[in-house]
């Protein structure tokens, strides 16, 4: 057989959504069968996803790869064209992998177990999708198939305003995407060609004008899903209501949706107006970072405090690829993998502790790490990690981040540090919310009235493999960055010349620097 020739992409995709549609005829009574059939079929697409990349994919290639493309409306030149480079490939394997996990972590859902497990094979399908599909409207379309599982997750199985989160979640998500399928069609019937293909759309000569109406759109349609504040409070609620399985993959996906496409589309479509709204989303990036690390000092409801915890960490995201610097734009892209493995094993471990006490406020929990000692050493090692501790995988992505952005020359030194003094001041604040969380949670006098209500049973090995396979790599990354940089720094470095040279400045240097190497008298022979 001739893998090099094989659809594995549309294979990877449409073989989860496939499998979902079988979830009703399967003969089961307690829902044991259909969560088995669920992670198999999880188990085996990402099987699938490993051996396609570590088979078929050259590392040092830059350019697209796995590409796939048939004809769907030809008249528009509107094709199924898939295909994976240095920036999508990370975020399949994490989608792969964080599914995988989220459906062994659905083991106890007992309501409608197979519309449960059907809509978590279609979300795995579409959430791929996302970060594979190279046509713009496709893009638009499996973008809007992704909300819908997410809204009746948070509507049928989510706590006591689960419809109020639920809602919010579609009011601002589907009204986001409204401003894809605008930029999507203005950039397609723009000039002489009609294209909906990315490739395509990344070349056309648009007017900077164009492009700075087209970047404002899209950018408010991904801040919504990355969260960028202000629009961003849809996510403490959905956090609020949400289960364990959809906590994982709220955090450890669809946050890197907004990301991703953010990098791809904005940066890679429309440099030009990249690179005069970078020093907005700097600015946009310091805000996140500072506003949710206060707010998350505050609360005092466990979700919510870790939900913003996710929407700080992942202002250094919009910092990084807004650095104009290699070191910079991969430090975003390995934290979007690291902070997707963290707030995965995080939000668990939250799912795991309500489980056992039934509540969620800080006031009402204590002393539960004498009678819970191995979720409680599971929540300080994920603790740890999250606050950017050395030798995890956030203390990397951070660094990185903060030297490349430190480094750039596409900015003043005055702004630079500033920035870099309040994205130091946010660093400072994580440890000072997530330790105190610890502290309340686990030291202390037991909560009497909390213990005698509840059984507070210590974590099972489904809990404690769950977390292992998360820490493996969040520990490998930490002491061995190059695991993953090396797949993706290729990409990256190409993508980075190609928005430095949209810089006027950095473009003008970089001619002078040419004109010098050419006009350098060569001594000997």
């Amino acid at each position: 057989m001739n893998t090099a020739n094989f659809p594995w992409l549309t294979t990877i995709i449409l073989f989860p959504i496939a499998a979902s549609l079988l979830t009703p005829i399967i003969p089961d009574k307690d829902g044991k069968t259909i969560r088995w059939y669920a992670l198999i079929v999880g188990l085996i697409d990402f099987a699938l996803i490993v051996y396609a990349f570590s088979t078929q994919y050259d590392f040092n290639n830059p350019n697209l790869q796995l590409v796939e493309s048939y004809p769907w409306v030809p008249q528009l030149d509107l094709n199924w064209s898939v295909g994976a480079d240095g920036l999508s490939m990370p975020l399949i394997l994490l989608t792969g992998f964080i599914t995988t996990l989220a459906t062994l972590a659905a083991w106890p859902v007992t309501l409608k177990p197979r519309l449960f497990y059907f809509l978590l094979l279609a979300m795995y399908g579409g959430q791929i999708a996302v970060f594979a599909v190279q046509d713009m409207l496709l893009f638009f379309l499996v973008w809007e198939l992704e909300l819908i599982p997410v809204y009746l997750l948070l509507a049928i199985w989510g706590g006591k305003k689960r419809q109020y989160a639920a809602t919010k979640f579609i009011l601002y998500t589907a009204g986001g995407s409204l401003f894809i399928l605008i930029g999507a069609l203005t950039m397609a019937f723009y000039g002489d060609t009609v294209t909906f293909d990315m490739r395509s759309l990344a070349v056309k000569d648009y007017a900077l004008n164009f492009q700075l109406l087209v970047y404002a759109g899209f950018l408010v349609a991904y801040a919504v899903k990355l969260p960028i504040i202000p629009l961003h409070t849809w996510l403490p609620d959905a956090h609020g209501e949400a289960t364990a399985p959809v906590h994982m993959l709220l955090a450890g996906i669809l946050l890197k949706m907004g990301g991703y496409a953010l990098i791809r589309m904005n940066a890679g479509i429309l440099p030009d107006a990249h690179a005069l709204f970078a020093p907005v989303l700097v600015i946009l990036g310091v805000v996140n970072i500072i506003y949710a690390a206060l707010t998350s000092f505050a609360q005092r409801n466990l979700k919510r405090k870790i939900a913003y915890s996710s929407i700080s960490h992942m202002g250094f995201v919009v910092i990084g690829f807004a650095s104009f610097t290699d070191l910079g734009l991969s430090g975003a892209v390995l934290q979007m993998v690291s902070h997707g493995l963290i707030g995965a094993s995080l939000f668990f471990l939250v799912g795991a502790t309500y489980d056992r006490t039934h509540t969620l406020m800080l006031d009402e929990m204590g002393g539960v790490g004498k009678r819970m000692q191995k979720i409680f050493a599971m929540f300080t090692t994920c603790s740890m990690a999250s606050l950017a501790l050395p030798g995890m995988s956030g203390f990397v992505a951070e660094l990185m981040i903060f030297v490349g952005f430190a480094t750039s020359d596409a900015y003043s030194p005055t702004f630079k540090v500033i920035v870099v003094f309040l994205m130091a001041v946010g660093v400072i604040l994580t440890p000072i919310y997530l330790l105190s969380m610890l502290r309340e949670i686990f030291y202390g006098q037991e909560n009497e009235e909390l213990v005698s209500h509840q059984k507070l049973i210590d974590a099972e090995p489904r809990e404690v493999f769950i977390i292992a396979c998360l820490l493996v790599p969040i520990i490998g990354i930490g002491f061995y960055p190059k695991l993953l940089t090396q797949v993706y720094d290729s990409t990256t470095v190409q993508m980075t010349a190609r928005l430095r040279d949209s810089v006027p400045t950095l473009a003008q240097e970089k001619r002078q620097a040419a004109e010098v190497s050419l006009n350098t008298p060569v001594i000997g022979n």
